[in-house]
């Protein structure tokens, strides 16, 4: 079994209107100097198999396929 993480964050110079509105929020929780917040998602994937770099591959297809919006969105692989 291989585990994999998938992190998936906005291009520089895309908007993030959920990262502005998590700085605004924790600003007014109190926490002061908290600046440019940016928001991703992260996807914990098991595969199975013991091929690392096929486990690389595929995960690369399933960003490029849906896990991410290639056009406004990085992706990091992480393979365990």
């Amino acid at each position: 079994m291989i585990k994999a993480r998938v992190t998936v964050t906005l291009k520089n110079g895309v908007l993030d209107p959920q990262g502005k509105a998590i700085e605004g929020a924790l600003g007014a929780l109190g926490f002061d100097g908290v600046g440019h917040v940016r928001q991703g998602k992260v996807f914990d994937v098991e595969l199975e198999g013991a091929d690392k770099a096929k486990a690389e591959s595929d995960l690369k297809a399933m960003c490029e396929k849906l896990l991410a919006n290639t056009v406004i969105e990085n992706y990091n692989i992480s393979v365990d």
